[in-house]
């Protein structure tokens, strides 16, 4: 199977963690082993170290999402209006500012723990590549200034984001200086290797057929008083509180100049997202939201290996960065994501069942908060993090099926039009406009002034 450009750089002389077979017990299982999961994992060792943790996964750690996205470790300050719409004020500033403090930490875990993730803190840029985009973060900024939350964003004139993002496309945009970016699936085998430093015993290639009465998979068994559910996209299946769409990444040859700075991050304010950095070999990587939607939630193969997206990506990269018409694209991929009605996670615990979902494709820094969730959720502790704003059951509901498949598709077409309009300076007409308007925050990655996508 083709896999990421992250994995294949992880993955490279490493030995998998042997299958689970037969039956055996635990404190806790946990079902998943991307950066959740491990995450999850960790912060119960660090609680309990004598606890006995059992992680099963149905590939390799980081094999999902985890060593597929874009490796922006963004803040939560770009979600702050849903995050005050579904948590209230202070909990959103809470969860704000400890989501902007987690970007640090994980640069630091990375550095305590001997990870080389390529960590690099040199901030964010949320850009606009055309007019209609122009003024995106303008009603987050404000909605900030109004709780108090200070300004984490840095308004830069169209000169400046220019210069910063390598390309006259940008128009305007705003800079955030707390942000990072990571190679991806190095920092998911990272992790792996401090949990099981720590003790917690890791099964890969055992894909969870069952969850009660006890966690089966295809050739064993988990018997633990508590069990957290974090499969990403995976849990998508006939589970109405996320629609499962896919992101699609290409990343060039090693370039002479990038014409981006490595560690810097860059959005445009698209519903269907662009979002792309330079790597640390020079590479460009450059993503783009809202593909595939898988009907039901099922996660097929239409969501593994190369992208199927593969030109439009390119295209838009060469749309963006016109000097690079000469560059060659060496590898390209695809993946899903789980995304909510708000765009946020949610957390809650049924019985010895703890559920994690839908990071909506913000969760490089997001789980190692999730995790900390998990874990107080988990361990049945009454803190900050059992108490916190999101552990509810889903704030809300998509349509059924095939009413949220075959609409999905629809107003996707409708905001492809749209934009391809507006980018070419015409005016889109008004059904077209009227089905796009339907797609924040429904049925694609990143509703406008909110800028989060598989990154």
């Amino acid at each position: 199977m083709q896999r990421s450009l992250w994995l294949e750089e992880a993955l490279a002389g490493e030995e998998d963690a042997p299958p689970l077979e037969g039956d055996v017990r635990a404190d806790v299982c946990i079902c998943g082993g991307g950066y959740s999961g491990l995450w999850t994992a960790i912060r119960l060792k660090e609680h309990e170290p004598s606890l006995d943790v059992v992680l099963v996964e149905a590939d390799v750690c980081g094999g999902g999402a985890s060593g597929r996205n874009g490796g922006f470790v963004l803040s939560w300050w770009h979600k702050f209006a849903s995050l005050q719409k579904v948590c209230g004020t202070e909990e959103a500033l809470r969860l704000a500012r400890a989501c902007e403090a987690a970007v640090d930490e994980i640069g630091a875990f990375c550095s305590a723990h001997g990870i080389d993730a390529h960590y690099r803190r040199e901030g964010w840029l949320w850009t606009a590549t055309g007019p209609a985009q122009v003024g995106a973060a303008a009603g987050t900024i404000a909605a900030i200034e109004r709780a108090g939350g200070g300004r984490p964003f840095v308004e830069l004139s169209r000169e400046e984001v220019a210069e910063r993002a390598g390309s006259p496309a940008h128009l305007a945009g705003v800079y955030e200086a707390v942000s990072a970016t990571v190679q991806p699936a190095l920092l998911a085998r990272g992790l792996r290797r401090v949990a099981l430093e720590r003790g917690v015993r890791i099964f890969e290639h055992s894909k969870v057929t069952a969850f009660e009465p006890c966690v089966r998979t295809e050739r064993g068994s988990v018997s633990a008083e508590t069990v957290v559910v974090s499969i990403g996209a995976w849990i998508g299946r006939h589970n109405r509180a996320v629609a499962v769409v896919a992101s699609d990444m290409v990343a060039t040859e090693p370039l002479a100049e990038p014409p981006l700075a490595s560690g810097v991050s860059c959005s445009d304010s698209r519903l269907l997202v662009n979002y792309y950095r330079a790597t640390r070999d020079g590479r460009l990587a450059f993503g783009t939201g809202g593909g595939a939607l898988a009907f039901a939630g099922h996660v097929t193969q239409t969501f593994e290996g190369a992208s199927p997206r593969a030109a439009e990506v390119e295209s838009r990269l060469r749309t963006i960065y016109p000097q690079l018409a000469g560059a060659r694209v060496a590898c390209s991929w695809t993946g899903p994501i789980e995304r909510t009605v708000t765009g946020l996670p949610y957390f809650h615990r049924e019985g010895r069942l703890v559920h994690a979902g839908g990071y909506s494709g913000v969760g490089v820094c997001q789980t190692s908060l999730g995790g900390r969730i998990l874990a107080s959720l988990a361990l049945g502790r009454d803190d900050e993090w059992s108490r916190c704003g999101l552990v509810r059951g889903p704030y809300a509901r998509f349509p059924p099926e095939p009413v949220r498949f075959l609409g999905g598709r629809l107003v996707r077409a409708a905001v492809a039009r749209k934009e391809g309009r507006e980018d070419a300076g015409l005016k889109p007409g008004l059904l077209t406009t009227r089905l796009a308007a339907l797609a924040p925050p429904v049925f694609v990655p990143a509703p406008r002034g909110s800028a989060d996508s598989a990154r």
